[in-house]
């Protein structure tokens, strides 16, 4: 008995090192995981990319941005000569935060009155705006108390008058950041996974071979196998955006029809990459194993739950290779911020590097597998 039981884990250890894309799955996968979630999972958030203005221009207003970068929650990455353009910022994602100190902020100061700092944040991440607004609040009190210990007390008020402003999402509802997130995530991974299990589908039951041989040209069998996939994400993307509206009451403040637009964009990248993973796979378990292996890193480090500032600096780089990361900023630029494309087209020129660079490399590849 014993010997049958240890020809048969003999055999089952020899059609695994045969199968090298299952055995390289399974060694790769758990050390991914491993990476990933050791590193990316930090739900503590600082680095905050920040902009200051600073219209004051003295000792105390340059004491206070020193405080600002000294906080280690906020990272200085520019500054800006008004409001307006501080505001395009946070728009455009450069900056997350700006601290604006108006033209007497050191007079008033000086003169022992209480000087004003205006904060604008980003609402659009209620995770990184709450450590923002609270690390802001934190500091104006500190620096308060310093200025009151400088002048003996003669101060009658707090000498620091924090106003933040939380801009796209005042209430920080969590839901108006899950929401655009869950859009994207549901249509990748449904236009990777579906391309992926028909085209290989066909090859196990032997169609696929059946329809090499009729007049059909391969670009016309790309196209027949990838457009219904379009529909259907269409479909999908009408469908999330009427419940999150209606049901989750999450705001859409952009342009629906450049959203749309965009969204072709990302999904012929998607459908590229659902093509380019059925070239690769034998059997539908290979591509349900390939297409976990290529979500995985869109669902940790592309910003879709875990904020991309918390992360360490190789991991978050790594994430500029993820064609979600961009897709998620257009889409929450789109539904929250209700920006343009004059705003977005930093996040549309590498989808559209990506969507076709994707696509002529599974265009090649397919027409090799079907010779």
């Amino acid at each position: 008995m014993f010997a049958r039981i240890w020809a048969l884990i003999g055999k089952e250890f020899i059609q695994v090192v045969r199968d090298r894309r299952t055995l390289a799955m399974a060694l790769v996968m758990p050390i991914m995981q491993l990476i990933l979630f050791g590193y990316a999972v930090n739900t503590t958030v600082d680095h905050i990319a920040t902009i200051v203005v600073d219209q004051s221009m003295d000792v105390r207003s340059r004491d206070f941005i020193h405080s600002i970068a000294n906080t280690g929650y906020f990272d200085i990455v520019g500054s800006a000569e008004h409001a307006g353009a501080a505001r395009r910022a946070i728009d455009t994602g450069t900056a997350k935060v700006a601290f604006i100190f108006p033209p007497d902020f050191g007079r008033e100061s000086l003169a022992g009155r209480s000087a004003q700092v205006q904060v604008l944040i980003d609402g659009s991440d209620p995770n990184t705006a709450t450590t923002a607004l609270l690390s802001a609040e934190a500091l104006a009190r500190v620096r308060g108390i310093e200025l009151l210990g400088a002048t003996m007390g003669r101060t009658p008020t707090m000498p620091i008058d924090n106003r933040p402003t939380v801009l796209y999402n005042p209430s920080l509802r969590s839901v108006n950041f899950m929401v655009p997130g869950l859009i994207g995530m549901i249509l990748q991974t449904q236009a990777v996974m579906l391309t992926a299990f028909a085209i290989v589908r066909e090859r196990e039951r032997g169609t696929l071979e059946q329809l090499i041989v009729t007049p059909i040209r391969p670009f016309e069998l790309m196209a027949g196998k990838i457009i219904p996939y379009v529909i259907i994400a269409f479909a999908q993307i009408g469908v999330a955006l009427i419940v999150g509206r209606f049901w989750f009451q999450v705001p859409f403040n952009g342009d629906l029809g450049l959203l749309l637009a965009l969204s072709l964009l990302f999904l012929l990248g998607a459908l590229g990459m659902g093509m380019m993973i059925s070239t690769v796979s034998r059997t539908q378990a290979q591509a349900m194993q390939a297409t976990l292996f290529t979500l995985l890193p869109s669902i940790i480090i592309s910003g879709f739950m875990f904020p991309r500032e918390a992360m360490p600096p190789v991991i978050a780089s790594l994430s500029y290779v993820l064609p979600l990361t961009y897709y998620l900023q257009i889409l929450r630029g789109t539904i929250v911020k209700g920006v343009g494309l004059d705003l977005l087209w930093p996040q549309v020129i590498p989808l559209l590097v990506f969507a076709v660079v994707i696509s002529v490399l599974s265009t090649v590849r397919f027409r090799r597998s079907l010779a």
